[in-house]
């Protein structure tokens, strides 16, 4: 057995030389690559930076040719921040269409009122109703993406999704409040599978 001082030291890092080889030879190219690829050269330094910071958690993989396999990840890091930034923008719009639903000259307080007795009635629903509820209305899935979410055919999906609107509805309807015909997916996201 070794003695306590020799097991209170770290185990050396073997690849840390590789990664720094591999970072020294190849950052101006995986900087120019994402230069080429994003606007700012914010963006382009984040690209290197989530690069080599994927690469320093994988450097006991690094591969003799390394460039090619930065480029991946780099552009894996793009791709990534395309999406997410994709998806900010399109809840911003969500937000900005949902902020100007009111009709000018209405009280605020009246739509607050209204989703407070539409989350009432979505907690009277049990987990199965709201989920698909969810998944269709907030997600924006269709019926067979929501089937894969769930493990059910798209049949059983449409079914489920059926019967919790209407428990909904029925839901609101004993509150006074109606169902907003917007909620309702359009045809093409409810036929899609």
């Amino acid at each position: 057995m070794r003695p306590l001082e020799d097991r209170l030291q770290p185990e050396p890092d073997i690849y840390r030389g590789r990664f720094e080889r591999c970072f020294d030879e190849h950052y101006v190219r995986i900087f120019a690559f994402a230069t080429r690829r994003v606007s700012g050269r914010e963006s382009a330094e984040d690209v290197v930076a989530d690069t080599f910071a994927i690469a320093w958690r994988r450097r006991d993989r690094i591969p003799e040719e390394a460039l090619p396999w930065l480029y991946a990840i780099a552009a894996n890091v793009i791709a990534n921040q395309y999406r997410s930034s994709h998806r900010r923008h399109n809840l911003g719009e969500r937000l900005a269409r949902e902020a100007s639903v009111a009709a000018p000259g209405t009280d605020p307080a009246d739509s607050l009122g209204g989703r407070d007795e539409l989350a009432a009635a979505l907690a009277r629903l049990d987990e199965a109703e709201r989920e698909v509820l969810r998944l269709v209305a907030w997600e924006g899935l269709s019926t067979g993406d929501g089937a894969r979410v769930v493990g059910c055919s798209p049949g059983a999906f449409r079914v489920r999704l059926h019967r919790a609107r209407r428990k909904l509805a029925k839901e609101l309807k004993t509150t006074g409040q109606r169902p907003r015909e917007n909620c309702r997916p359009s045809r093409t996201v409810e036929e899609g599978s």
